[in-house]
C-alpha cells in the first residue's frame, strides 16, 4: 500500500450522503466523482486522499479494522456498532453540525401512566411477560436498558417503519432515530423523559494505528480540520465594509466604539482612503459581524457617520492552530508535533 495515500470513507446512501457532500463542498473540499457507478472518488483540494463510499453501518467497522484511515459517519451508528468503548476508533471532530438526530424510546400516547424511564420500568414489571421494544439499533438499545436495570424489556430486531410496531402488535414500544418527533406524533407515539439513548450528528473519525504511525494521515487530518473548523467558525458571519469621513484614525475609532455592535473579532480595521483629489479625510473600516446583529450593525455604522456599506458572507475564519488537532495529538501521545 502507498503510505502517502489516505483513505477517507463517506456514507454511500440517503440524506447523510448528500449532506456530507454538500458540507465538504462548503468547506472547500469538493468531491469529484468521475463514474457514478463506482464507489470511489477524489477531492481535488486533497490529491493524496482516495474517497470510498460505504454503507453507514459499515464505516465504523472499516475504521476500527484499519481498512480505511478516516471517515465521516453518524455518532449513533458508531455507538450501536462498536459500543461506548472503541479504542481503535478515535473521534476527531464530534460536532460537524449536520445530520442532527437522537436515538430515543417512544411509547403509545395512550400510556397515560408512562412518561419517563422509572414509570416505564414500573409498567414493564406489572406486565406478566414483560415488554418488547422494536429497533434496528439493537446494541445501543440493549446497553441503555441494561444501564437502567430494565432486563424485563426484550428487544425485537426490526427494520422498516418501526412506528407501526405497537399498532401491528409485534412490540409495545420502539427505539428509533428521530429529528423533530413529527413522525412519532403522527403515529400516536410519544418520547419519554430521559429516554434518549444517544444524541447524534455527523462526526469525523479515524483509525488510531494509522494516525499514530503514518504522518500522511495526520497531515491530512490537520488539513481537514483546518478547513472544517475555519468554515464552521465562519458560519453566520459577515464582513462589513464602509467609508467614513473624519479628521483622524483615532476619531474614527472613537465613533465606532461608541456603538455597541461594531467590535469585530478583535476590533475593527481602519485604514485611510486615497482619493484622486487628495482629500485625506476619508477612512475605510471593515469588521466581522454575526448575522443576527447585521441590521443593528448597518444602523450603527450609519450613526457613526459611515456610508457606502458593503456586506459579504465570510467563508473561512482561520485561527492560529486547529484546537481539535491539538487534542488529537495529545490523545495520541504526540505532543511534540505541536511545534511543527
Amino acid at each position: 500500500m502507498d503510505e502517502s495515500q489516505v483513505r477517507l470513507s463517506l456514507p454511500s446512501k440517503g440524506r447523510m450522503e448528500e449532506e456530507t457532500k454538500a458540507f465538504l463542498d462548503e468547506c472547500g473540499m469538493r468531491i469529484e466523482i468521475t463514474n457514478p457507478r463506482q464507489y470511489f472518488a477524489r477531492i481535488p483540494a486533497l490529491p493524496q486522499v482516495q474517497v470510498l463510499f460505504q454503507r453507514a453501518r459499515d464505516i465504523a467497522r472499516s475504521v476500527e479494522a484499519g481498512d480505511v484511515d478516516l471517515a465521516i459517519t453518524g455518532f449513533d451508528i458508531i455507538v450501536d456498532t462498536l459500543g461506548e468503548d472503541h479504542p481503535e476508533l478515535v473521534v476527531i471532530h464530534e460536532a460537524l453540525g449536520y445530520s442532527h438526530c437522537k436515538l430515543a424510546l417512544a411509547v403509545p400516547y395512550e400510556w397515560d401512566d408512562v412518561s419517563d424511564m422509572k414509570s416505564l420500568g414500573e409498567r414493564a414489571s406489572r406486565s406478566p411477560e414483560g415488554l418488547r421494544v422494536a429497533t434496528r439499533y439493537v446494541n445501543a438499545t440493549r446497553g441503555y436498558l441494561d444501564r437502567h436495570g430494565l432486563s424485563q424489556i426484550r428487544i425485537v430486531s426490526a427494520d422498516g417503519a418501526l412506528e407501526a410496531a405497537p399498532s401491528i402488535g409485534y412490540a409495545e414500544l420502539i427505539a428509533d432515530i428521530t429529528s423533530t418527533g413529527t413522525t412519532l406524533r403522527e403515529n400516536l407515539l410519544k418520547l419519554l423523559d430521559g429516554g434518549t439513548i444517544v444524541e447524534s450528528q455527523a462526526v469525523l473519525v479515524g483509525n488510531r494505528k494509522a494516525l499514530e504511525s503514518r504522518p500522511a494521515v495526520r497531515e491530512t487530518t490537520r488539513q481537514l480540520l483546518e478547513f472544517i473548523e475555519a468554515h464552521l467558525r465562519a458560519r453566520g458571519q459577515y464582513l462589513v465594509f464602509a467609508n467614513m469621513r473624519g479628521e483622524s484614525k483615532d476619531e474614527i475609532a472613537r465613533r465606532i466604539f461608541e456603538q455597541p455592535n461594531l467590535g469585530g473579532l478583535q476590533g475593527p480595521t481602519i485604514s485611510q482612503v486615497l482619493t484622486r483629489d487628495g482629500d485625506s479625510g476619508w477612512w475605510a473600516i471593515n469588521l466581522v459581524i454575526a448575522h443576527d446583529k447585521l441590521y443593528d450593525c448597518v444602523r450603527q455604522v450609519r450613526a457613526a457617520g459611515g456610508s457606502g456599506v458593503v456586506i459579504t458572507p465570510v467563508v473561512y475564519i482561520f485561527e492560529e492552530y486547529p484546537e481539535r488537532f491539538r487534542r488529537l495529538l495529545d490523545n495520541l501521545g504526540l505532543q511534540e508535533e505541536l511545534g511543527e
